[in-house]
């Protein structure tokens, strides 16, 4: 299978990247083909432009945005990598979604409204906190974003959720045996999701 993982993290030595690249690596061992697309590495650029609004004359897709829907095209399965700020993916990773996986890519016009366009391909999130599980459970934040974000995306554009793996109390000072622990639970997800369609 391809896969395409967006990392959504400022920071090439957080958790996050560590994740991202576990992830990667995990799904290279069982014999998938991987794209990671490091959202900061790239200078993303997440504003939506007048240009690109469907009703402006002459609206298309801006040549980054062109580049990353012929990233992801091929793409099986779409795996996002970030932190929770403010309860709620970074706004690189917002307008990302916004640009790329928009009117003419991720879903088209149809009455009633639209229709998806990703339909067959599947959806991951890998997702960080600084605030400990209990309150993130306690709080609803994660159920939250998954109804707000993971299934509101999936539905529009057609794409199957598989999984919502979540880490809290992701903080500078976490022990290396912890986020040892944490990145044997990604590789883990990995296993258990495409062990079976390694190769296919």
């Amino acid at each position: 299978m391809r896969h395409s993982i967006i990392l959504a993290h400022p920071a090439p030595t957080s958790f996050n990247a560590e994740a991202a690249r576990a992830f990667a690596d995990a799904l290279t061992r069982l014999g998938h083909d991987v794209e990671m697309r490091d959202l900061y590495a790239m200078d993303f650029d997440p504003r939506l432009k007048a240009s690109e609004l469907p009703w402006t004359p002459g609206a298309g897709p801006a040549p980054d945005v062109a580049a990353e829907r012929a990233a992801l095209s091929a793409a099986e399965v779409v795996t996002f990598v970030y932190p929770l700020w403010f309860n709620a993916p970074p706004a690189i990773l917002k307008g990302y979604v916004e640009r790329v996986f928009g009117l003419g890519f991720g879903y088209a016009a149809a009455e009633p409204g639209t229709r998806p366009l990703m339909s067959g391909k599947a959806l991951v999130s890998i997702t960080t906190s600084g605030a400990p599980n209990q309150w993130v459970d306690q709080t609803g934040a994660v159920e939250r974003l998954r109804v707000t974000f993971d299934n509101h995306v999936a539905a529009v554009c057609g794409l199957q959720v598989l999984d919502h793996l979540h880490f809290g109390g992701v903080t500078p000072g976490i022990r290396p045996d912890a986020v040892e622990g944490m990145l044997d639970q990604v590789r883990a997800v990995a296993a258990r999701l495409f062990q079976r369609s390694a190769g296919a």
